[in-house]
């Protein structure tokens, strides 16, 4: 049978200035200092930590001949304490905005595919209705958005959960799928041509997502299956603008999303090759972390998220 008690007795026992004693125990490795750094004499931060210890029926911090090491269950404590921290930090900021007459603040991370489309309509509709939202808006792969992510640097991620990604500790609403295609500028020869396989364009150079990205994945798999080396020329970059514009000024040809040709202004200056690719990208949506309470503006950019796709279905 558990020592732990239930989560109500939790809720109801245990103080914010004790989570605060760990976190300073955890930064300074002294139970005296970690007294000095909260205010409080030595003897009322042991009391409190036994109190605390007591309380949850483990040890939290292994004491040494020198200072004190937080044990298992010190770390999965502490690592809540940060987290509710965050949580209270983020609330003092939203009340703040709310006061101010804002709805708040919301940092989003998304991948280009969906940068110049999904995410740009949203912005547009969001301000609309939401004039006075701030928005910090960050564009890479997903892999790095995740990794952003999980260390609260980021609130939504607009994207997809890359591979060796910490599953369980994020949520994903899925949007949908999206089909690739291999495009060159509309001046290619190869534009061209009625049939292509992968070993007449392995020559070619590339312009290509950065590694571990899951469409630079995908896309070396493709090569391995065909049984073709992997291109030896290649430009990688994470910018859709940059991917479009040395396509339509050189022979170079590039991996995108069928939706991001469809939605380019200047669909008329790139061609899609006619060959077959039956990968699909992982399923795309909405990120955010499993434990972390949504605000304001994070629901409201999520629901305005959610409405703009089903309008484009």
């Amino acid at each position: 049978m558990t020592r732990i008690p239930a989560a109500n007795v939790i809720h109801s026992r245990l103080r914010l200035r004790q989570l605060r004693l760990m976190l300073a125990l955890q930064e300074f490795g002294s139970l005296r200092r970690a007294a000095d750094h909260i205010g409080m004499t030595q003897p009322a931060a042991t009391k409190m930590l036994h109190e605390a210890e007591d309380l949850l029926g483990v040890e939290l911090f292994e004491r040494l001949p020198r200072g004190m090491r937080s044990t298992p269950f010190g770390e999965t404590v502490i690592y809540y304490a940060r987290m509710v921290f965050a949580e209270l930090s983020g609330m003092r900021e939203e009340l703040v905005a709310l006061e101010s007459g804002n709805l708040g603040r919301v940092a989003v991370g998304a991948i280009p595919a969906l940068a110049s489309g999904l995410l740009t309509r949203t912005i547009a509709t969001l301000k609309q209705s939401h004039p006075r939202l701030s928005m910090s808006i960050q564009v890479d792969t997903s892999d790095v958005l995740v990794q952003a992510l999980l260390q609260d640097q980021l609130d939504i991620v607009l994207g997809r959960i890359p591979a060796g990604a910490r599953a369980e500790e994020l949520l994903f609403d899925s949007l949908g799928e999206e089909a690739l295609c291999v495009i060159s500028g509309a001046q290619n020869p190869l534009a061209k041509e009625k049939n292509l396989s992968w070993a007449e364009l392995q020559n070619m150079t590339w312009v290509l997502q950065q590694q571990p990205s899951p469409m630079r994945a995908i896309i070396n798999q493709v090569f391995h299956n065909a049984r073709v080396d992997i291109p030896s020329s290649i430009v990688e970059t994470t910018s859709i603008m940059t991917l479009l514009s040395l396509i339509q000024q050189t022979d170079m040809l590039g991996v995108t999303p069928v939706s991001v040709v469809e939605d380019y202004p200047g669909r008329d200056l790139l061609a899609v090759l006619p060959i077959k690719f039956e990968a699909r990208l992982p399923p795309y949506g909405l990120i955010t972390r499993r434990h972390r309470i949504q605000s304001s503006a994070m629901q409201a950019f999520m629901n305005s998220v959610r409405a703009e796709h089903a309008l484009t279905k």
